[in-house]
């Protein structure tokens, strides 16, 4: 896959080398200097400002299959994201959130972050990637995540509350046929269905586990 890091700190180094390391084509740009992450990153590296649209084009953006907003200012990561989704259509677009107190704003605009915490850059890394469970939002300091996925195979036709880890997961939503619901207890799973599920980051292993069996 190709990412596209705008802003490259030592966030935005750490993740440019977690994605590197991992095999994806990674592209760095920051508004001061040419910057490398570190002597082993193998990507590109260059200077443009976050609103020059000739930089970004250079940067690879039209053709990104995700980008992170990683500058020190929310505003400027606000609007390179709101910009990257909707005149370039980047698929996944995630910025740095400095301010906690604005995660309220930036999700009424549609745009996921993530707080400066020491877990950031692997959170990051597992946003823009695919992976089994989809993160579509963290809460708090990061403890409680809303996870998506779609239905193993093996548990269509077993209860909602197959899912359920008390004091640890619970599933808050059901898509079914291009509708979502709230579930009871007694609700049973169909063929095609997606779930939605508030879980402790601590415990997303456990639920991936249930949530492969299929």
């Amino acid at each position: 896959m190709r990412f596209l890091i705008v802003g490259c700190g030592r966030m935005g180094a750490g993740l440019a080398c977690v994605l590197a390391e991992a095999g994806h084509t990674v592209t760095v740009m920051d508004k001061d200097r040419e910057l490398k992450p570190n002597p082993m990153f193998r990507g590109r590296s260059l200077v443009g400002s976050a609103f020059d649209r000739d930089a970004l084009l250079e940067a690879g953006i039209g053709r990104a299959d995700g980008l992170a907003a990683m500058t020190g200012s929310d505003e400027v990561n606000l609007v390179l994201a709101r910009l990257a989704r909707q005149v370039f259509r980047v698929p996944k677009v995630v910025a740095r959130l400095v301010d906690p107190g604005k995660t309220d704003m930036y999700l009424r605009l549609g745009v996921q972050t993530v707080a400066p915490v020491p877990w950031a850059i692997r959170r990051f890394a597992d946003l823009l990637c695919y992976s089994e469970l989809d993160a579509l939002l963290s809460l708090g300091g990061g403890e409680v995540e809303l996870i998506e996925a779609v239905v193993p195979s093996l548990l269509v036709g077993r209860k909602v509350s197959a899912v359920d880890i008390p004091g640890e997961a619970r599933v808050v939503a059901v898509s079914r046929r291009g509708k979502a619901f709230l579930p009871s207890s007694e609700t049973v799973f169909e063929k095609n269905d997606s779930v939605h599920v508030a879980v402790l980051t601590a415990s997303i292993e456990r639920l991936k586990a249930l949530l492969t069996v299929g």
